[in-house]
Formats: C-alpha cells, structure tokens, sequence
C-alpha cells in the first residue's frame, strides 16, 4: 500500500562548491572535460543521499548537472545564437542577459536523457525530472525570429514533447515543467499557456505535474513579493484552468507567503504539492511549522492527493541549510502522518 503524504522537492538543490561557486544562478563549473561529467554524476550521488536519508519518497537530481534550469535546456536546441547576447526583464522583476532565438529552434538529439537515465539508475526510490515549461523559455530568451511570444511557445512545446518523451522512456515516474510565467502572464495563460503545456506533456505514460511559484530567494523576488500586498492571490488565475487541464499535478507555494491556503480548492482533484519549505529564507523550519503548513492544506485536499514539497528550488541557499530543510520537511511529514494513521 502507497503511503499517504509522500514528501518531494521542486526540483533543484545547492551544488558541492568544488563544481561552481555556491549560492549563484548561472554559476560557473569550476572543472572541464570529463572532471566535469564525474563531478556531475557525483553531486547527483550527494543530493540523492540527502534526500534519501531526510525520508523523501520521490527523489530529484537537484538539477546538479545544469547551470541554469531553463537556459541549459536551450543550450541543447537549434536556432538560439548563445554569442550574442541580449538583456531582457525576467517575470517583469528583474533584468538578464540572455541568449537570441535567431532561427527555427529545433531539438538536434537528446538534452537531459542521459542525465535522466544515470538519475534512475542510482537510486531505488520513485524519481521526479523537471524541465521548463514553455511559457517560461519564451520568457528567458529574446526572439528575434518568430516575432510571437505564442509561436515560439507552441515551437518549444513540440521540442519539450519530444525530450520528456524520451525522458519518460528511462522509466521516471513523474515529470514536472517549471512554469513561473504563470503567475505572471494571465491572459497568456488563459489564450495559450495550458494549451502549449498540456502539448509538451502529450502521450506521456508517467505522471505529469507543474510547478508554479513566485521564485528563487534572490533579491529581485524577494523585493516583489512586498508589492504584491496582504494577500497573494495570483493562483486564483490560474489554478481554475489548471484544474480543467489534462495534467496530474499541481506544485505550489505556501509556506511563509501571503498566498490564501482555500486556493487549494480551486484545483479541484489534482494531486496538489503544497510548498511547506520557505526557500527565501536561511532559516530552518522545524518539523512541527511544516507540519502546520499541511495539516492548513489538509482542510482542502485529501491526504492521498497531498505531497509535502518545497517552495521552489534550493540552488541558492548554501548547503548546511538546505540538508536541514530537507529533513525538516521529512520530519513534518512524518509527524501529520502519524496523527493520521
């Protein structure tokens, strides 16, 4: 019998400071060749038994291979000039140069499969691979070819089908799309955003889950979220269309935020992963605060369709900080486990 409140992670996790300079997006690797591939296969190895040893059920590579977890899958596509870059706003917070889409982009051979594929062969508990969405990459590049934020997105979601297929065929058993524009863009949601996700997650045998949040603890999403007032309804936008979607899972965040915790509700029966981590924060919550952030998630979705995660990712937290969330976030679970059994 499955245990109920299996605990996850959004996807990434701190890298070891031997293979790029910590707390960083788009941090540098400090090893070439094939020092690097070894190094990358071990931090995998290191984040799997952080998380296998916190009691998570469904484990991630904590995305240890990638420098960035939308800019290194476009690395692997056609038709984007990485030379000649472009700044562009991010999420409307904060500015970044970014790579020019300068052709038709097209997927050349498989990105992560074999990252996939190492993941699935090194640990014996269920395994999550997360890629962005394709709202999200039209939103981390500048287009100078297509001209339209929708046909680019529609061009992305062919190539992310084809990858997450391939993915799936590793035997994975969840894959999640990271889709922070939508908390952002709402008509584009509405007009094309569900429709170009649910076209990425097509024919896949596995479960299909997506990821919305309100970003990485960096400054500029920090300072955001003291605009946004006293209470964070953006979910209210789009959890409706979500809930009418052809995918399994929703991944959210709750803990430390302002985000109303009866939006649950709105995403009708979608397994739901309630963000019980805060990952802008350094502080470590205690298994008892996660504990009351999913025993408030409870009132609104059962148990079985509940799955204790984080926030959003850990990359820019040091790592001390983040083995002590996973365990946290483990323990809490436990506790609200047992009060139900």
């Amino acid at each position: 019998m499955t245990r109920i409140l299996q605990t996850t992670i959004a996807g990434s996790l701190p890298k070891p400071a031997w293979l790029c300079p910590p707390k960083q997006l788009w941090a540098p690797w400090l090893l070439e060749g094939e020092a690097l591939a070894e190094g990358k296969r071990d931090a995998v190895r290191l984040v799997l038994r952080d998380q296998e040893h916190a009691g998570l059920d469904i484990v991630t590579d904590g995305e240890q291979t990638r420098r960035h977890f939308v800019t290194t899958f476009i690395e692997g596509l056609d038709g984007v000039d990485f030379e000649h870059r472009r700044t562009v706003r991010i999420r409307n917070r904060y500015d970044a140069d970014v790579p020019v889409v300068v052709g038709p982009v097209a997927r050349r051979a498989g990105v992560f499969v074999e990252d996939a594929r190492f993941l699935r062969s090194a640990t014996e508990r269920r395994v999550k691979f997360t890629l962005p969405g394709p709202m999200t990459m039209v939103d981390t590049l500048y287009d100078d070819h297509y001209g339209s934020r929708e046909k680019l997105a529609w061009a992305f979601a062919e190539i992310l089908n084809e990858e997450a297929l391939a993915i799936a065929a590793t035997g994975v058993d969840v894959i999640q799309f990271d889709e922070p524009a939508f908390n952002v863009y709402f008509d584009e949601v509405r007009d094309w955003g569900i429709a170009a996700l649910e076209r990425a997650a097509a024919g896949l045998p596995c479960t299909t889950a997506v990821h919305i949040c309100y970003g990485y603890g960096i400054k500029a999403n920090i300072e955001w979220k003291k605009t946004l007032g006293s209470e964070w309804r953006q979910y209210e936008e789009t959890f409706p269309r979500l809930a009418a979607s052809k995918i399994d899972q929703v991944s959210l965040e709750c803990a430390n935020s302002r985000v109303p915790i009866d939006l649950i509700g709105l995403l009708g029966d979608k397994d739901v992963l309630v963000g019980a981590i805060d990952v802008a924060s350094e502080k470590i919550e205690t298994p008892e605060e996660v504990a009351a952030t999913i025993r408030a998630a409870l009132a609104f979705v059962k148990p079985e369709r509940l799955y204790p995660c984080t926030n959003c990712g850990m990359v820019p937290l040091p790592r001390e900080v983040a083995r002590g969330k996973l365990a946290a976030l483990g323990a809490g679970a436990a506790l609200v486990r047992h009060e139900l059994d």
